[in-house]
């Protein structure tokens, strides 16, 4: 199969899994690292209710979303594939977000053909109604289950907070540079 249309995630995999620390230092006078984030759920991670959380959450997630930082060579990559591939990202922030991480990308001159912002983790449907080939997450139970439930293949950008065995499907990398190379290689392999 040759690969046409990418799916990817927003947060944690086009912005950097740093992009949160600031803010969550700034508001709960923590000094936390990425190495400190070892589960999606920063609720945990901070010792908080997930209410308060959520609550924080909807209070800062304009100005965090608004100033996300880039993950490292995602821009260059996905430069590259614009004219070879079409964009598709799929995440679970709310649909209330949509003008400001439009801004974000077009700011920051990130090529997109299409954001869709689900307000939820489970991203299955959409996946399954965009007919993505290949899907790009961070978080664990959704790169396992995409990749178990579509039949496609998935990356999986290594962080602290997605440790786990993975289906065969799933291609855990460090970063964009070797999804690029990942890409690459599975087209040559696809027109074999």
């Amino acid at each position: 199969m040759t690969i046409k249309r990418l799916g990817l995630d927003i947060d944690g995999t086009v912005t950097s899994p740093k992009t949160f620390l600031p803010y969550l230092n700034s508001s709960f006078n923590k000094q936390l690292s990425l190495d400190d984030l070892t589960e999606y759920n920063l609720a945990n991670i901070l010792g908080i209710g997930h209410q308060e959380f959520f609550d924080w959450l909807k209070v800062n997630e304009q100005i965090i979303y608004a100033n996300a930082l880039i993950a490292d060579d995602a821009h260059p990559t996905l430069e590259a594939w614009e004219g070879n591939y079409d964009l598709f990202y799929i995440s679970a922030r709310g649909n209330h977000l949509l003008d400001t991480t439009k801004n974000w990308f077009t700011e920051n001159a990130i090529p997109f053909h299409h954001i869709e912002l689900i307000g939820k983790h489970d991203k299955i449907d959409a996946i399954k109604k965009h007919q993505v080939d290949v899907f790009f997450e961070d978080k664990y139970d959704n790169a396992c289950d995409i990749a178990e439930e579509c039949q496609i293949p998935v990356i999986l950008f290594n962080t602290p907070y997605n440790r786990g065995n993975v289906p065969l499907n799933v291609a855990r990398l460090d970063t964009w540079l070797e999804a690029r190379h990942w890409i690459q290689q599975y087209n040559k392999k696809g027109r074999a």
